[in-house]
């Protein structure tokens, strides 16, 4: 059964360029062999991230990053099972927030700035679809 579960959470420390790029890294060499597919957008310390796999794979994961010490104010934003993926050809894609129109971002938040804590599940996964419509995200 293939369930997406979204969540967001602030980071704990810091986090330059590099060490977004080694989590990338690090998730693009694991995810085939879990059959994990997602998104993973950070800004201002915030991350979002939506994860697509079989239930068990899935669930494990959102363990190991709820209890991950880098992440604090972990939130579950929405959890469904579906028939299919949204993002089956990224092993984890990561949004560019500098390519987003920032009516876009009006358009789902308060005040046009991404804010995870202050938007529903239905409305961060509508800006994650336009996201990938606007080619706001990077694959490699």
């Amino acid at each position: 059964m293939l369930v997406r579960l979204m969540y967001a959470s602030r980071a704990t420390a810091a986090l330059a360029d590099a060490d977004l790029a080694a989590i990338l890294r690090t998730s693009r060499a694991h995810n085939p062999a879990e059959g994990i597919t997602g998104l993973l957008c950070f800004a201002d310390g915030v991350f979002v991230q939506v994860l697509e796999g079989g239930r068990d794979a899935v669930n494990a994961r959102y363990k190991s990053i709820v209890q991950d010490v880098r992440h604090s104010d972990v939130i579950l934003l929405s959890y469904d099972e579906i028939t299919e993926r949204a993002f089956p050809g990224w092993t984890m894609g990561q949004v560019n927030l500098h390519r987003l129109n920032a009516a876009l971002l009006l358009k789902y938040t308060e005040t046009g700035r991404l804010d995870p804590y202050r938007m529903s599940g239905a409305a961060m996964a509508s800006l994650f679809q336009e996201m990938c419509a606007s080619g706001a995200i990077a694959v490699s």
